[in-house]
């Protein structure tokens, strides 16, 4: 009895130590970690950004990503800079944040458009660690070995028919592009059950995402559910009234082997 009491307890300790261990065999990155909060509690975030923090969730979802001080961080279609802002000063001054974005299109009788996170540049003093990187999605440009590539609610628009893009190559080439042992996440809106992609309600599902990764050669870690929302059935635009900031969301980490 004694015996197997004391094989018990030494199990039990196995387990509690391999819990507060992440892949670099540190502390777990958790939403209270310093680095994360000082991030969402950056004063150079925009109001607008700060306002969109109790739908979207930054401190969770960063924590999923284990973003820690110093990582390289690669950002697909980083949109308005609300993660790059957040990326940005979680990483720290020791970090890098490289923003990839297609190059902006001149359209006939329009004004020229802005560069990708033209504000976010044009701010060194507090996001002097971003560079902007115009590529290709297919073959990215990465400058250095990354540890963790992210895009959130953007992986749809990869497939959208006006890009001709090659989601397999796309995968691929984040793959190439991170470290072994390297993270991806992929977070985007989920769509109704049944259909796998629409353009026009900039919606796709879940398991159509985790399928193409896996292909491109990375293993599942996990999910999160920090972001759903059963009470969004996944079948209007995600800019309703009615769902808009609200949307179902899927988070899913996958790993390069290595």
């Amino acid at each position: 009895m004694r015996m197997t009491l004391m094989r018990s307890l030494a199990v039990a300790a196995l387990l509690a130590t391999a819990a507060c261990e992440t892949m670099g065999g540190g502390a777990p990155v958790t939403a209270t970690s310093a680095n994360i909060v000082a991030a969402v509690a950056d004063p150079a975030r925009p109001q607008a950004d700060k306002d969109r923090d109790v739908n979207r969730k930054p401190a969770e979802m960063v924590a999923f990503g284990e973003v820690q001080p110093g990582d390289k961080v690669g950002e697909l279609v980083p949109g308005g800079g609300y993660m790059t802002r957040i990326l940005s000063k979680a990483v720290g001054p020791t970090g890098k944040v490289y923003a990839f974005a297609s190059a902006p299109v001149q359209r006939e009788g329009q004004p020229p458009p802005a560069a990708p996170l033209a504000a976010v540049v044009a701010d060194p003093a507090n996001y002097g660690n971003v560079k902007v990187v115009i590529s290709n999605y297919a073959t990215l440009a990465n400058p250095e070995p990354l540890d963790l590539v992210w895009t959130s609610q953007n992986y749809h628009d990869l497939h959208n028919p006006g890009r001709n893009l090659d989601i397999n190559a796309a995968n691929k080439a984040v793959l190439n592009a991170l470290k072994p042992g390297g993270i991806y996440i992929v977070l985007d809106h989920q769509i109704a059950k049944g259909q796998e992609f629409s353009a026009e309600n900039h919606r796709i599902d879940e398991a159509k995402v985790k399928a193409e990764v896996l292909a491109a050669g990375f293993q599942f870690v996990g999910s999160s559910g920090v972001l759903r929302n059963p009470a969004d059935d996944g079948t209007k635009t995600i800019f309703d009234p009615s769902i808009r900031g609200k949307t179902d969301q899927f988070i899913l980490k996958f790993k390069k082997p290595g």
